[in-house]
């Protein structure tokens, strides 16, 4: 444990004044428990063991002890960050560009699967004080020789139990050969499984430990069990508590990618506003129903476990599990996506009677009582599904092409165009760039696009829908 209490300020750090002025700027004024513990070691130089879910503030937590080491006028890879999936690196590199906004010339590169290696090959060749990646890519350029870790100073291994779950470990072995044996090293990980265990004890010399119970007040989270005949009572009972409680923003958690399929696409034919998300996506197809989803475009996300894992969804209405996760652990992971940040939120879990042994291990694992409660009645199957708020375009030019999301906004709100208020979610990627707009006035922002240069020029410009 750390000398610094919960909710410190973070002045009480020995952190640069830059970080400090832009922390300030950024309005982080207190910090979160595995910041107030994790940072005090970190600083310090000792290795780290840190449990903490998603939504704990541990990006930042990592990306301060990076940017409090860094030499800048070295240009070489000081720092690398592993991450499972290629949206949670995009995630951490963001969040650390953000972090170190008032220190000069800090390069920070993401190499993820799914990206051509062209682009990342360029930009190796120029340098780079931080890496952040997936272990598949970041292995293939140490095969290359593209990368070079020889002085590399820190190791962080964020969601380092779903990197394992994910078959990582062999990459992971491979890319900590190929780095100095004095470095520090992190490892963030939701939770401490005996695999974590065996992978921290070989990596860690005597490290500092923080274990963070939860992201969210428990109590902001309405828990409910609703009992299914059967497997055909399955999809009933979804559709009715979907249409009595007429969420916003919901995930469905499903235990296959067949299931997934299968119950976003019946969920879409009754209606709803439902995305499949598994790990048989191609990469711009998972980037697009991501965007979809984020920007309330799509109501609804009907996702496996490893899918889900490390994805920043904010705001969730309600969760769903359409049957109770195979790890006990899962269940709670599922449940803390809602509820966050003081807001409430409400988890649904169907049993069928199949599964009644393992309800009653997950009420001996939560050592509570689960509330079960009376399916809606059926009269509720005569409303009509809940319609996203949004609706996404796509504009064909993006960071290449020198777009800003200010750009994009001048563009829409300008004369003959829709007011601020009507836009949402604006993402801009290397050569295409997303806007989420309210649905009564896609009609009109997709003409305004489509009519008015943007930096000059014409860009094509498409609405997309799933």
């Amino acid at each position: 444990m750390s000398d610094a209490p919960a909710d410190a300020d973070f002045s009480a750090l020995p952190l640069a004044p830059e970080l400090l002025a832009n922390l300030e700027a950024l309005g982080y004024q207190r910090m979160t428990p595995v910041q107030a513990e994790g940072l005090p070691p970190m600083l310090a130089g000792r290795d780290l063991i840190a449990q903490a879910q998603t939504g704990s503030g541990k990006t930042a937590a990592f990306g301060l002890g990076l940017l409090s080491r860094l030499e800048v006028t070295s240009f070489r890879v000081q720092a690398l960050v592993l991450c499972p999936t290629r949206e949670l690196a995009d995630q951490v590199a963001e969040e650390l560009r953000r972090l170190a906004r008032l220190l000069a010339n800090v390069k920070v590169l993401t190499l993820c699967g799914g990206a051509a290696l062209g682009p990342q090959l360029s930009s190796l060749a120029h340098g780079a004080h931080i890496v952040v990646g997936t272990p598949g890519r970041v292995e293939e350029h140490l095969r290359k020789g593209s990368l070079n870790l020889r002085g590399l100073e820190t190791l962080v291994l964020d969601e380092a139990d779903r990197m394992l779950d994910m078959g990582f470990q062999a990459s992971l072995e491979a890319i900590v050969a190929e780095t100095p044996p004095r470095r520090q090293t992190w490892l963030f990980s939701a939770t401490y499984s005996e695999a974590v265990k065996a992978v921290a004890e070989v990596l860690l010399r005597e490290p500092a430990r923080v274990e963070i119970a939860s992201t969210h007040d428990a109590g902001s989270i309405d828990q409910r069990v609703y009992r299914v005949a059967d497997e055909a009572a399955r999809f009933d009972a979804l559709r009715r508590l979907l249409l009595a409680l007429r969420p916003t923003s919901s995930v469905v958690f499903c235990n296959t990618k067949r299931e997934t399929d299968e119950v976003a696409a019946a969920l879409c034919d009754a209606g709803f506003s439902a995305l499949a998300l598994h790990g048989d996506l191609e990469q711009a197809d998972r980037d697009r129903l991501l965007v979809l989803f984020a920007n309330r475009s799509a109501s609804i996300l009907v996702a496996t476990d490893v899918a889900a894992r490390g994805l920043d969804i904010a705001a969730l209405d309600a969760v769903f599990n359409y049957q109770i996760a195979r790890d006990l652990e899962v269940h709670v992971h599922r449940v803390g996506r809602t509820g966050r940040a003081g807001d409430s939120g409400v988890a649904c879990t169907l049993v069928s009677e199949a599964e009644s042994y393992r309800l009653e291990r997950l009420v001996e694992f939560l050592g509570a009582p689960l509330e079960q409660a009376t399916l809606p009645p059926r009269s509720v199957l005569e409303r009509e599904p809940v319609a996203p708020p949004m609706a996404t375009l796509q504009l064909g030019s993006g960071k290449q092409q020198k777009l800003r999301p200010g750009d994009i906004l001048g563009a829409l709100t300008g004369e003959g165009g829709i007011s601020g208020d009507q836009v949402g979610k604006i993402k801009v990627l290397a050569r295409s760039a997303y806007v989420a707009v309210s649905r009564e006035v896609v009609e009109q922002a997709l003409a305004k696009l489509s009519a008015d240069p943007l930096k000059g020029r014409r860009v094509r410009v498409r609405r997309i829908r799933h």
